[in-house]
Parts: C-alpha cells; structure tokens; sequence
C-alpha cells in the first residue's frame, strides 16, 4: 500500500546567535502542540553535524558507501543520510521525511522560500537581518525597533504562536 504523504505547513525562525531563537521556538511549539498539532522541527547546524564517530558501526556503514544508516534504539532512531554530490535538499523536501507532521519550524535556514519571524534583541548590537532576507513576514523583540513588518513582543509566546497560525491559514489540526 502506498499512502501519500501530506504535505506539512512550513514556518522558519532566524535570528542572530543569542537572540532567543531556540527559546521562542520552543514556547511556540508547546501552544502549537496544546492546539492538537502535531509539530516537528528542523534546526540548521552551522558546524558541520555529525552524530556518528569515527569506528562505530553506523560510520564505518556510511564510510563503506551507504547514502543514509538509521541508527535505532528503545527509543527513538535517527537517520544519518550523506548528500555525497548531491545538493543539500530544500526546506519542503526535508519536511517531507517528518513522519505526520501538520506544521514543521525551521531554525536558521536564511534563504529559505519559506514564511519567518526574525528574533531580535537589540541589546545584541548587531543589525537586524530582514532587509536582507526577504522571507521574513515578522519581527519578534524584546525592544523597539523601526521596520514595516508586524513586530510581536518576545515575551508573548501564545501571540507569536497564534501569529504563526494565521499566517498558515490554519485554525485547527487537520484530523
């Protein structure tokens, strides 16, 4: 039987490091989840991931030519796939591997097509990104800040998750 998998609603944060990222993401995906949603998340790793080690089994499957090694233990599994030549996938493509999810939040990931919120502090001293990132729809702060987007108060995790929603165009789970 091949069932056909339904496309997840895509939503990224961004932001510079310390800003809060993580954080908000979090609160946001425990008001998403309380709404029945069932919420997975992609984080971008800037420092080269790597969850295997040199002489375990699973590396020593990859460095043999396997393009992905799933790893499985009691509780969860994590799968290990090698672009190898290929291009890193994109965002939606990466959605799709989620297994169920309504909605998946994006953590980092810059130039992605998809709808974002830039976490700001101004206390950072560092510029915002939006006027470089197009896809940012709005801005989560801790302060004041002078830009056309819709500015949502870091501190309001219940707004920014209700935000996040419209934005989608969802009102409920799809179940």
């Amino acid at each position: 039987m091949n069932a056909v998998a339904s496309t997840p609603s895509l939503f990224g944060f961004i932001g510079r490091s310390g800003a809060g990222k993580t954080t908000l993401i979090l609160d946001v995906i425990a008001r998403l989840q309380a709404r029945g949603f069932v919420v997975s998340a992609i984080k971008r790793a800037h420092d080269g991931l790597d969850l295997d080690h040199p002489g375990k089994d699973s590396w020593r499957m990859r460095e043999a030519g396997c393009r992905e090694v799933m790893v499985v233990g009691d509780r969860r599994f994590a799968l290990l796939h090698e672009y190898r030549d290929a291009p890193e996938p994109g965002p939606l493509e990466l959605a799709r591997r989620l297994a169920g999810a309504d909605i998946v939040l994006f953590e980092g990931f810059r130039s992605a097509p998809i709808p974002m919120i830039e976490v700001f502090r101004p206390a950072l001293g560092r510029p915002m990104l939006w006027p470089e990132c197009r896809s940012v729809v709005a801005i989560a702060t801790d302060g004041i800040v002078d830009c056309p987007l819709p500015v949502l108060d870091l501190a309001a995790p219940d707004a920014v998750a209700a935000f996040v929603l419209e934005r989608l165009g969802l009102s409920g789970p799809p179940r």
